[in-house]
C-alpha cells in the first residue's frame, strides 16, 4: 500500500484533526494546486476551476469539517473502493 492509499485510509477514518501537509499531498495527487494563501487560509484549484479553501488551525492542523469536505469533493469513498 502506497503513501497516498495510506493517507486516504487515514482520512476516511475521519480523525478530529489531520496535518495540513497530509491534506495538501492528497489534493495535489488529485490534480489540485495551491493557488493562493491569505493568512491561515490556503486555496487549492484544479484544471476545471474547482476551488477548495483549507484553513490551518494553529499553523499546522486541519479540522474534521475540512477533512470531510475534502473526502466529499474528491469522492474518496468511491476511489478507495476502486483501488
Amino acid at each position: 500500500m502506497g503513501k497516498l492509499s495510506k493517507l486516504i485510509k487515514y482520512l476516511l477514518s475521519r480523525p478530529p484533526e489531520a496535518r495540513f501537509e497530509e491534506i495538501s499531498y492528497v489534493l495535489e495527487a488529485f490534480g489540485y494546486q495551491e493557488t493562493r494563501v491569505r493568512g491561515s487560509h490556503h486555496a487549492f484549484e484544479n484544471e476545471q476551476g474547482e476551488v477548495i479553501i483549507i484553513p490551518k488551525k494553529g499553523g499546522k492542523k486541519v479540522k474534521r469539517t475540512y477533512i470531510e469536505e475534502t473526502i466529499r469533493l474528491l469522492d474518496l469513498e468511491n476511489w478507495k473502493d476502486e483501488n
